[in-house]
């Protein structure tokens, strides 16, 4: 089959841009406004999520310095943490280098009730291995196509994916590389492995714009964020998410089961009518 009529794909998939705008907050009080309002609908998500034994995937990909950590840590900081967890994926150990590449994700996919992100992900098969010429074209083509069943195998348990590519551009990651480098307690930051992906930007674009095109599927679909202005990048993150994660979803808080209330009311001495409006 084509890939183009492919009926798993979404068209047309998104693309990388290059116009980014104006940042959607002039003032830091009004993202802390927004940042707020959407990490407590966010909360609201996650427990109806554990009431309903619901799970969700979240996959982070992106530019080196795009904000990833950044968003992540708006999204996990005011959640329930034993309903969250985040997986780095760094670069396979060898005994993972010995498997199949999808083998150390599948370890990681999320339990009934709770929700996982993925820092980096398995989309490295198509990325990094890709344009670092760490395996032949055979295999990294091939990986789309193990990505797409992967994934339809995942929805198909129930597990909504909700996938970010994190997008800044050349000057903006140059800028942040530079503020890295000069404070030292940022400087940690900044790796050899950075400065040799910023090389290898139009490569990247290549590839990027071709994973978007060929993993863009109707059961987990691509949001590229805007990721040049810090404060817009965090808030259009969680409003991706929350709006996601909610469709078709229950958010509404679960009612008091009857038994309950009324040993409630019996052993606290409340009023068994007010506690359960």
């Amino acid at each position: 089959m084509n890939e183009h009529d492919n009926p798993l794909l979404l068209s047309p998939p998104p693309v990388l841009f290059d116009e980014f705008g104006q940042s959607r907050f002039a003032e830091k009080a009004e993202y802390k406004d927004a940042l707020i309002q959407q990490q407590e609908r966010l909360f609201h998500v996650q427990q109806s999520y554990y009431h309903q034994k619901k799970r969700a995937l979240i996959v982070f990909e992106g530019w080196d310095a795009s904000g990833k950590g950044g968003a992540i840590r708006r999204i996990t900081e005011k959640l329930d943490p034993r309903g969250i967890s985040v997986f780095p994926a760094t670069k396979p150990a060898k005994d993972d280098q010995d498997k199949h590449f999808l083998y150390r994700f599948w370890l990681q996919i999320p339990s009934p009730g709770t929700l996982k992100i993925f820092d980096r992900s398995h989309y490295g098969r198509v990325l990094v291995e890709r344009v670092d010429n760490l395996i032949d074209e055979s295999t990294w083509e091939r990986g789309f196509e193990e990505i797409n069943a992967f994934e339809k195998t995942l929805s198909d348990s129930g597990v909504r994916i909700i996938k970010l590519f994190m997008h800044i551009s050349a000057k903006e990651q140059r800028e942040r590389f530079e503020e890295r480098l000069h404070n030292p307690f940022k400087r940690w930051k900044l790796t050899e492995e950075d400065l040799h992906n910023r090389k290898m930007r139009k490569e990247y674009v290549g590839a990027i714009n071709e994973m978007l095109a060929r993993t863009h599927t109707r059961f987990a679909p691509w949001h590229v964020i805007n990721g040049e202005y810090k404060w817009q990048a965090r808030v259009n993150v969680l409003d991706t998410i929350v709006a996601k994660l909610s469709e078709g979803v229950d958010i509404s808080p679960p009612p008091l089961d009857e038994r309950l209330i009324a040993l409630a009311s019996k052993q606290l001495d409340v009023d068994e009518d007010l506690m359960s409006n």
